[in-house]
């Protein structure tokens, strides 16, 4: 990928000199995979890859009015976080439609929101515009690394080597730690289904902090792995993509996205057409198997009794499964799991069943 206009994150030499095939994914130059992306997604699903998603927004929100502020503009209910803990969440426009899905890390003496590389001019755009008094927001995504350590093994890669007790950290807790002396914050969080950690360090020392994870996962069978096998594990886990399976056209009620949606705190942006939309649910996010030898694709129509009842927003040949999974939207009175429905692959209608997510039930996140 020769595209000039990319932006690289401070590994993209690292990932050349490794052979890593590049592509542009939100504006960056990110690498795909290193070997391939069953040998990485399996790598993650049996033992542990490492991830560079450093092209993720980082933000920062601070001032007295900041918990006030984020109340507002995300859905879920900020009163329920405290220092050290991570937060699930999403922004709604006035219509109640999805503006972003991230997380919100409370540090005590301010907030920090980690969005989808895609959206994070226009976030801090939308949180600029509804800004209030006492609340300052700052965009560290150029200052800031993110590397994701991902995987069974994940815990052994880092037990004995970081200033904090890593058996201590819960899921969706984080700490300020160093790690071998490189100074970071290790967040229990994740994006794979699998137990894992997103380790935040200063930009200027992520080329050490990557060498010294590798070098540390040697004899645990750690890999170097790209975005292609993250999109099949998520995809395995039902857990969304922003622009397929939610996007400003989509409210949290439809994307399955009603537990981040707190409707029961007083004012957020969206709250009063979520309230109208919740009754008015017309179509619903659901996960299918197809029964035949066939991959289901973006775009790809749902069919049931000849019509069309929805429409593919992820599909990919699971690596675990063997077999063509799909997430789509469907006309809500299909939505049951156990319905058999068809995909339409190239012209030929495949057999498909709503499964119960997530298709893949056998991950180590919460061991």
């Amino acid at each position: 990928m020769n595209d000039i206009n990319s932006k690289k994150t401070k590994l993209h030499d690292w990932h050349i000199h490794n052979n890593a095939k590049i592509v542009n994914f939100s504006g960056y130059a990110m690498p795909l995979y290193y070997s391939s992306i069953i040998d990485e997604h399996n790598a993650v699903r049996e033992k542990v890859g490492l991830f560079d998603i450093s092209h993720m927004g980082s933000v920062i929100v601070s001032g007295n009015g900041s918990k006030q502020f984020l109340q507002k503009v995300t859905t879920n209910d900020i009163e329920s976080l405290s220092a050290g803990k991570a937060q699930y969440s999403a922004m709604c426009n006035e219509n109640g439609n999805l503006i972003d899905d991230f997380i919100v890390y409370d540090r005590e003496c301010d907030y920090l929101l980690v969005f989808n590389s895609i959206n994070t001019e226009k976030n801090i755009r939308w949180l600029f515009k509804h800004n209030i008094e006492d609340v300052k927001i700052k965009n560290q995504t150029d200052k800031v690394s993110i590397l994701s350590i991902q995987g069974p093994s994940s815990i052994d890669v880092l037990r004995n080597n970081l200033s904090i007790d890593i058996d201590e950290l819960s899921f969706y807790h984080f700490q300020d730690a160093q790690l071998n002396g490189i100074n970071c914050m290790v967040s229990r969080t994740g994006y794979t289904g699998e137990l894992g950690y997103e380790i935040f360090s200063n930009i200027k020392n992520v080329i050490a902090l990557w060498e010294e994870i590798l070098n540390l996962g040697k004899d645990h069978g750690i890999k170097p792995v790209g975005l292609g096998c993250r999109d099949t594990l998520r995809m395995e886990m039902n857990y969304a993509l922003y622009g397929n399976e939610i996007n400003e056209n989509i409210n949290p009620f439809e994307a399955g996205l009603g537990w981040i949606t707190s409707m029961k705190k007083n004012k957020f942006i969206g709250r009063s057409s979520l309230l109208n939309l919740k009754k008015k649910i017309r179509k619903k996010l659901v996960c299918l198997v197809l029964d035949e030898k066939s991959i289901p694709r973006s775009g790809y129509q749902i069919k049931k009794d000849g019509k069309k009842v929805g429409k593919i927003t992820s599909g990919t040949m699971s690596p675990s499964l063997k077999k063509g999974i799909g997430i789509g939207f469907i006309d809500i009175n299909h939505a049951k799991i156990g319905n058999l429905v068809k995909v339409k692959v190239r012209g030929n209608e495949k057999n498909a069943t709503i499964i119960n997510p997530p298709f893949y039930k056998e991950g180590s996140l919460h061991h």
